[in-house]
């Protein structure tokens, strides 16, 4: 983790460098400009490392403002860089095969401010419209087809909501209108596969949660599976909350949902010691006496390694954690990275859902995707 830490801040630092000092040498001919842009920058670059130091010291308004600068501040450096960076790319292409108007090349003073201020005025339009993008959770219809090899349900409704990263930028003003919309679908059960929330949860925040979530109450109950940043934020305080909060949290554990298929919930990597294995599906099944006779769901928050699900005869597995990659172009990336990063997919037997999420991490912005509540139509098939 040391290790991780000291590179991640090596990026982070060397990022703002090059952003600053591109930034500085356009504005070299306007001093006072050039001034004003350096301090502010540094100070908000600044205010993230030390905004997570200084993250558990306190819960009032100075901590929070230092919340969301620093997460907005994400948001300036990635497109800050890629524009100077693209910028960079277009002096040297016309350094090998000159290109440019003389115009252009020949009066850098005028050239750099017009430069600045359209990356600024890009990124902030990017601002603007990710975070009413990151505030207007679509809803996303669903039917899946799932085998009926026992139990008399013929159809039932799931709301699928993942990644609300509650914290000091989504509180509980967010997560009421969250949870109004849950409530107006009407469901028989609600499942969230992990990163519920994104900091330690304090017995004042714990009371505010509780006090809304207590008023879901679907008829089958909430299921939950834990994720990453409930292990950042401390797994037992949080699990704990959880379940104050109304959830009954699956970790390596399945239950019987409503008599109609057998609902498990895997833990996720981060929670596992140095050369400790997360129980196989069969196991989790084996442990809680269930055979598999009806269809299986499972809940699993990060979707690696696709194959476990199909190989243990799940009919769905419902995942997040990817956000669909958030903030462009990380999704472009992100699908690189994850078999599937976003969306439905059917291998063999066997159906994968991977919610983009309600909420954001970091800045509460969604420029490479949009947030979403899932409603699935869980319609149980005759065997033939």
């Amino acid at each position: 983790m040391l290790v991780f830490i000291a590179i991640a801040l090596t990026i982070y630092g060397l990022v703002n460098f090059y952003v600053a000092r591109r930034g500085a040498q356009a504005l070299a001919s306007v001093p006072l400009a050039r001034t004003i842009f350096l301090v502010l920058y540094v100070v908000l670059a600044l205010s993230f490392p030390a905004g997570r130091i200084l993250r558990g010291q306190a819960e009032n308004g100075p901590a929070l403002w230092s919340s969301d600068v620093r997460a907005f501040h994400m948001v300036i450096m990635l497109y800050g860089f890629l524009g100077a960076v693209l910028v960079d790319i277009v002096r040297l292409a016309n350094a090998f095969m000159p290109f440019l108007p003389r115009a252009v090349t020949a009066h850098p003073g005028r050239t750099g401010p017009v430069l600045f201020i359209a990356i600024a005025a890009a990124t902030a339009l990017a601002i603007i419209g990710g975070a009413w993008n990151a505030a207007r959770p679509r809803l996303v219809d669903l039917e899946v087809h799932l085998p009926r090899r026992a139990g008399t349900t013929d159809r039932l409704t799931a709301v699928l909501v993942s990644d609300l990263h509650l914290g000091s930028l989504i509180g509980p003003s967010r997560l009421e209108k969250i949870v109004r919309k849950i409530s107006d679908l009407g469901p028989d059960i609600v499942l969230m596969p992990g990163d519920i929330v994104d900091e330690s949860v304090t017995e004042r925040r714990e009371a505010e949660l509780s006090a809304v979530m207590k008023t879901l109450s679907p008829p089958l109950g909430l299921f939950a599976c834990p994720g990453n940043h409930e292990t950042y934020a401390g797994l037992d305080r949080t699990l704990a909350c959880y379940r104050n909060c109304g959830l009954t949290v699956l970790q390596d554990e399945a239950v019987l949902v409503g008599g109609a298929f057998i609902l498990a919930g895997r833990r996720d990597p981060s929670s596992l010691k140095q050369g400790e294995r997360r129980l196989a599906i069969p196991d989790i099944l084996a442990r809680a006496g269930l055979d598999g006779s009806l269809p299986i769901i499972v809940l699993d928050h990060q979707p690696a390694h696709l194959e476990e699900a199909e190989q243990a005869g799940v009919s769905l597995q419902l995942s997040g954690h990817t956000h669909a990659g958030q903030l462009f172009p990380l999704d472009l990336v992100n699908r690189l990275v994850w078999e599937l990063n976003w969306g439905y997919l059917k291998k063999r037997e066997t159906q994968y859902y991977v919610t983009s999420g309600v909420g954001t991490w970091g800045p509460s912005v969604r420029t490479g995707s949009w947030p979403e509540i899932v409603r699935l139509a869980l319609v149980f098939d005759r065997t033939p």
